[in-house]
């Protein structure tokens, strides 16, 4: 075992020295080669499906920052360089890049401390820790472990489809609707705005066609008109406001 261990350390020397050297096909083989430990290394941090490629990634990452800065005449096998570095990679991308809503700096990292100690912890104690342990563990108060559980709630959003009341009711069934009065008012705004390009006649009866929503009939009735003539400006009227309108 150690001589394989020597072995490999000594061929990562040869690919890192090449690498160094310029050759691109010595830095990929070493990649290649510890690719499988970063991958590890990012299940290690894994909470859902959803997370598994980023994280994937930012091991990876990880990996190529340490092929970058390891120095080998320093006697440390790369791997046991890599592992640190490609971790610090993972923890800060959960420090910085995975909060649904970002509390102080000081509590975002109390709370990752929190969830770093937890499962060494119960282990060594044989049990789930208390709030209690976890400040005796930290050298933290309660108080503030306890914060650092609301902070930690606030790393990723719950879904919709989370069951909240009798039967088959989610989150999104109490969630209020779309409130299509916005749509309405930026629709009237729009539109307001594209009728001072027509005429006060052809702007009359565009509103009484589609704001009083009258027949064409009723129209030219009511302005002396005839239908023909009202037709003729309500099919002007609309070529013109849809040409203003592409040109907006």
């Amino acid at each position: 075992m150690a001589h394989r261990a020597r072995r490999r350390h000594f061929d990562d020397r040869k690919l890192f020295q090449a690498s160094r050297a310029g050759d691109g096909r010595a830095r990929d083989a070493l990649i290649e080669r510890y690719l499988p430990l970063a991958r590890s290394l990012a299940f290690r941090y894994q909470r859902s499906a959803d997370h598994g490629d980023d994280l994937a990634q930012i091991a990876a990452l990880g990996l190529v920052k340490a092929i970058d800065r390891w120095e080998p005449d320093r006697g440390l096998a790369f791997s046991s360089f890599a592992v640190p570095t490609i971790l610090g990679e993972l923890r800060r991308y959960f420090r910085d890049a995975t909060w649904f809503v970002r509390p102080p700096r000081d509590l975002m990292e109390l709370a990752l401390s929190v969830e770093r100690a937890r499962e060494p912890l119960g282990a060594k104690i044989g049990r789930e820790p208390t709030v209690d342990d976890l400040a005796a563990h930290l050298h933290r108060t309660p108080e503030q472990i306890a914060d650092a559980h609301v902070a930690a709630g606030s790393r990723w959003a719950g879904s919709l489809d989370t069951p909240a009341g009798p039967e088959t009711m989610t989150v999104a069934d109490s969630v209020g609707g779309l409130d299509d009065g916005y749509a309405h008012v930026e629709a009237k705004a729009t539109l307001e705005r594209l009728l001072a390009v027509l005429d006060q006649r052809a702007r009359e009866i565009v509103q009484l066609r589609f704001h009083d929503d009258l027949l064409q009939w009723e129209i030219a009735d009511r302005l002396g008109l005839s239908q023909i003539q009202v037709s003729r400006i309500v099919r002007r009227s609309l070529a013109t406001l849809s040409l203003h309108a592409a040109q907006a």
